[in-house]
């Protein structure tokens, strides 16, 4: 049984962003699906360029600097441990807000040449390590942490079909 999650996702772009709102709205729900979240949650999306994103991390974050995504989570879950009742929902919608993702497409499309595994899959990575981000991993400690992260990140593109070899974006 498959809950229904509320992607809202807008863009500042001027460009047409649907492949991405399609691939997005496939990704994070299978995102927290793998991570075993069983309550219906709600994630926000931007999609921006490299300055919007600058504009925001220097705002909210204090970097002066653009980055490939942000990720505001709106509860402090431990990771591996997500959502699984519906205390934290919103009375007004009953989803559990999990908080907030920007991700600068004109980062990911550079990042997915320079990795050459494409755009769609680098989207898609970054969008999984937003939802793990907004599920209470980090990976500030370049540790255990870390590499736990990476390993899910993976087995979840793994279980989309989105791997490294057959995207050729």
């Amino acid at each position: 049984m498959s809950t229904e999650h509320s992607i809202i996702i807008e863009s500042e772009l001027e460009e047409d962003t649907s492949t991405w709102e399609t691939l997005l709205s496939r990704v994070i729900p299978a995102a927290l699906e793998a991570e075993g979240v069983t309550v219906p949650c709600e994630v926000d999306v931007l999609l921006t360029d490299d300055e919007g994103i600058h504009q925001i991390n220097l705002e909210q974050r204090e970097v002066d600097r653009p980055t490939d995504v942000l990720s505001f989570p709106m509860f402090e879950f431990a990771p591996g441990e997500p959502p699984t009742d519906d205390a934290d929902a919103d009375p007004e919608t009953g989803l559990v807000p999990l908080g907030d993702m920007v991700i600068s497409l004109e980062r990911a499309r550079a990042q997915g040449e320079e990795y050459g595994h494409g755009t769609e899959r680098e989207v898609a990575y970054l969008a999984v390590h937003s939802v793990l981000h907004l599920l209470g991993y980090d990976h500030m400690d370049e540790g255990p942490q870390k590499r736990q992260m990476r390993e899910r990140e993976e087995a979840i593109l793994n279980r989309l079909g989105i791997t490294r070899e057959e995207d050729h974006g």
